[in-house]
Parts: structure tokens; sequence; C-alpha cells
């Protein structure tokens, strides 16, 4: 199975005004890479064939949010990778991939959490069955342990925007 590629990806630490990060609790599904269990992650998802990064961070925090009151504050340096483990191989995205190849986004909300929607929409699964604003130093224990290296260095290099907004946020 290693012989498989890594899905291409993007991840996305939203981050209030008040420099709280927000994350969804994952949904229970059959075939879900996370497996069983009530994790919690940040908005990521696959890129389009021709899609650009940032374009697809958007996308996929509105697919998994309905946000769209977002100022991107940076994004990664380099692509982070994450291999699934082997329970999971041949069976999470149809057992097309060894793991994701992601491009982590800094991005700030700026609008009310009413905004904020993770029900049911058409052509899109729902991926979450709760959210809340967390701080950047829960993150890592929220997680599921074979992405927890990722979100180490996410946290790394983007966690410095998790602060409350000033005037030129």
């Amino acid at each position: 199975m290693t012989e498989l590629s890594y899905r291409p990806c993007v991840g996305i630490m939203v981050v209030n005004r008040d420099g709280l990060v927000w994350v969804g609790q994952r949904a229970d599904m059959p075939g879900y890479a996370e497996g069983p269990g009530q994790w919690w992650q940040m908005p990521q998802g696959g890129i389009d064939k021709g899609e650009e990064p940032g374009a697809a961070a958007l996308r996929e925090v509105f697919e998994e949010t309905s946000m769209r009151s977002l100022q991107v504050l940076g994004k990664s340096q380099d692509w982070l990778t994450y291999d699934l483990p082997p329970e999971l191989l041949g069976i999470a995205w149809g057992g097309k991939y060894r793991g994701q190849r992601q491009m982590w986004f800094a991005m700030r909300f700026t609008g009310a959490d009413s905004e904020i929607d993770i029900g049911p929409r058409a052509g899109h699964d729902v991926e979450f069955v709760a959210w809340k604003w967390c701080p950047v130093e829960e993150l890592i224990g929220a997680i599921v342990p074979f992405k927890q290296e990722v979100y180490r260095a996410v946290v790394g290099e983007l966690g410095g925007f998790a602060r409350p907004a000033s005037g030129s946020d």
C-alpha cells in the first residue's frame, strides 16, 4: 500500500476576533479517514484538478462551515504530509491514497457566529456534528492521533495568528 500517493489537500486555521481557532467535531461515518471516535479538527479538504490551493481553502471552509467573511493571514511555507494508520489504508478515500499532502492557511473570520452553519447542503456530505472556538493550545490534544504531528507543525508555523484581532488585522 505504500506505493499509493498522497491526496492533495488544504487545511485552514480559522481564527476569530478573540484569537480562538474554529474546530468541528467529526461526523462518525464509515469510510472517513479518522475512523471511529469523537475527534475535532480544523476545516480541510481535497484540491480539485486545476484548482489553486488558496481557492481550494476558501471553497473548503465555505463547504464545511458556510463562512465567507474571511481574510487570509498567511500560509505554510511547505506542504505537510501524514500517513494513514495501517487499519485505514485501502479504506479511506476509496483506498486511493496513503495519506494527505496539505498546504495550510491561516484566516481571520470577521463575521458573526450566526454565519456558521455545519448542516447539510446539496452536493456536500455533513463533515461535523458540532463546532466550537478553541484556544490554539488545545488543538493538538483534540485531534485524531495520526494527525497530531501535522497539527504541531501548523501550530508552530501559523499559531502566531491565533491572537486577538488588532486594528491592522
